[in-house]
């Protein structure tokens, strides 16, 4: 089987923020009644802990986002992924679920800078509403970036993590490269 690779083959662009390709990481996507009890103890059972409305529970590498009210995003490492599909269907047994996995479906990128630059980046993009109060660390918003669609979320102050289509991810490091070119800040937040 040939090995996985991402669709950047580690690309990074700097500017006033710096757009990195994150690597291989695993991602699942569970699709249940995330309101249906035997379906929450099922996912805590396998070890996954469901975020609430709009959050991500852990990180990249290990947590979840929450996607929408049916839909989560279990993150772990690439390499662990088939195993996790495995527990987890093993977990929900015969709850009503769809459990795939889709990592080398996605592209992911880190987003770094200083101050409130990569929310600037971001902002210039996305119809989110990006500033401090209202998207702070913890949560996850399912957007657009320009035309393409994306999930992104902030992992401390100056970096978000950022996840598109594989088949988008050129276009995505372009339009981030471009917004991101010094000179170009809009200084708004």
């Amino acid at each position: 089987m040939p090995e996985s690779v991402t669709p950047l083959d580690g690309a990074v662009c700097s500017g006033f923020v710096t757009i990195n390709d994150a690597g291989l990481a695993g991602m699942i996507l569970l699709r249940a009644d995330l309101d249906d009890t035997d379906v929450v103890s099922a996912l805590k059972g396998a070890g996954i802990e469901p975020p609430g409305t709009g959050e991500l529970a852990g990180e990249l590498g290990n947590g979840a986002l929450w996607m929408s009210p049916d839909e989560l995003m279990i993150l772990c490492a690439h390499d662990e992924a088939e195993a996790t599909v495995a527990t987890l269907k093993e977990a929900l047994g015969g709850l009503h679920a769809l459990v795939a996995n889709v990592s080398d479906a996605r592209a992911v990128f880190r987003l770094s800078g200083e101050g409130p630059a990569v929310r600037e980046v971001l902002a210039k993009l996305s119809p989110a509403d990006l500033r401090q109060n209202s998207f702070p660390p913890g949560r996850v918003r399912r957007t657009r970036l320009a035309q393409v669609p994306a999930a992104f979320w902030f992992a401390g102050d100056d970096e978000a993590v950022l996840i598109c289509f594989r088949s988008v991810a050129g276009y995505v490091l372009d339009l981030l490269s471009k917004v991101a070119t010094p000179g170009s800040e809009v200084g708004h937040f």
